[in-house]
């Protein structure tokens, strides 16, 4: 079995959108190919909150790589990076 597929998710406690992103990212995981999603309060770092501001929520896979998406889950951008990070680990 491989190692949980990373994800960081910018968001916010009272932002509606932000869960709505984190129960739609939740939906898309298999049996045998978890998750591991890391969710980061922006308001609880200045530099994030400036970074982000009113964008959250934010998803990315590696936040150190591109953004997946922003406000609303693009399912095709994670299964895309789904895919690719299972291929890379193979």
């Amino acid at each position: 079995m491989m190692g949980a597929i990373p994800f960081t998710l910018y968001s916010r406690v009272w932002c509606h959108l932000c869960e709505d992103m984190l129960a739609a990212l939740q939906a898309l995981e298999e049996p045998g190919r978890p998750f591991a999603i890391t969710v980061l309060d922006v308001d609880a770092d200045p530099a994030l909150e400036a970074r982000f501001n009113e964008l959250v929520p934010v998803l990315y896979g590696d936040p150190d790589g591109p953004e997946l998406c922003h406000y609303f889950l693009d399912e095709a951008a994670v299964r895309t990076y789904v895919a690719s990070f299972s291929t890379a680990a193979a």
